[in-house]
């Protein structure tokens, strides 16, 4: 189709790259500042000369960072939460949208199942009452209380019947003629024919791990066993002096805390910086196809 190139047309268009140029500056600024915070000395980055360009650049925040053992350990935690999480919300949410896809015929149960879900989205059932559950299963102060009570995204689930809802009937029909079932279907049909739909949900189950925080400080009693996330809260907003070794005291002379906050910052950013951009081609359609209901 080609567009006429009016004058009032083009005016729209520089409005238009303006006005985007200028979220993205926005977006973008704050990672600059903590990056240029982290590279530029204690002095520079308490008098407040640091803005998006490090003042006497220099690495002493980040050779902290690499030999604090906690962070190390919270980060390693986090890492293995998405290795484990991630699987197996993708899992759950598969084997949970293919029989919900299908029609009243082939599951006759499927209204009851939906609502069973849908419910979940509607009401919750407390605080309280979800920690006294995870308690009482077990699983608490393990690395299975932050991935088990999120296995099923129901958002997740509903943007995958969506997107299975709107593919041709036709290909089922022939693939049953030559005696496939249900389980060869979903594997060579529609897992297939869904990847931009599975990239966006694989994003938001990834950013959802690798985010939480809350679930980390109420679920783990010992603080060693912190995701990343959770030991970044505490010491960003309410670090306790008591837990700063002999070490740590001799290195704040050299570096302010404030340097320090923002490598160990950058470097939680960093995996979904390096992630993000393999995923993002496919994160507007499938988010929209897959809130289309076929």
């Amino acid at each position: 189709m080609n567009i006429i190139r009016t004058r009032g047309h083009k005016v729209f268009l520089v409005f238009n790259y303006i006005l985007l140029f200028l979220m993205a500056a926005l977006c973008i600024f704050p990672i600059l500042h903590v990056l240029a915070l982290s590279m530029s000395t204690s002095a520079a980055a308490s008098s407040g000369k640091v803005v998006i360009f490090p003042v006497d650049f220099n690495l002493n925040s980040y050779r902290y960072v690499i030999e604090n053992n906690a962070f190390v350990r919270a980060f390693g935690i986090s890492v293995l939460r998405v290795a484990l999480g991630v699987p197996i919300n993708m899992l759950m949410t598969i084997l949970a949208a293919y029989p919900l896809s299908r029609s009243k015929s082939q599951f006759r149960a499927k209204g009851i199942f939906t609502w069973f879900f849908i419910i979940t989205i509607l009401y919750g059932g407390g605080l309280i009452p979800w920690y006294m559950i995870i308690r009482e299963t077990g699983l608490l102060n393990s690395i299975w209380a932050l991935v088990i009570p999120g296995a099923v995204p129901v958002f997740n689930v509903i943007l995958l019947i969506n997107f299975f809802r709107g593919i041709p009937g036709e290909l089922e029909e022939a693939a049953y003629m030559d005696g496939a079932g249900h389980g060869r279907i979903l594997w060579s049909i529609f897992l297939p024919l869904s990847i931009p739909t599975l990239a966006t949900v694989t994003l938001f189950s990834l950013l959802g791990h690798w985010n939480a925080w809350f679930d980390g400080l109420i679920l783990m009693n010992d603080t060693s066993k912190y995701p990343l996330q959770s030991y970044m809260q505490t010491i960003v907003i309410s670090r306790d002096p008591t837990t700063l070794t002999v070490r740590d005291l001799e290195l704040l002379k050299i570096i302010n805390e404030r340097t320090t906050k923002s490598a160990q910052l950058f470097i939680a950013m960093i995996p979904i910086i390096c992630i993000y951009p393999f995923l993002q081609r496919y994160f507007t359609t499938g988010l929209v196809l897959g809130g289309i209901k076929g």
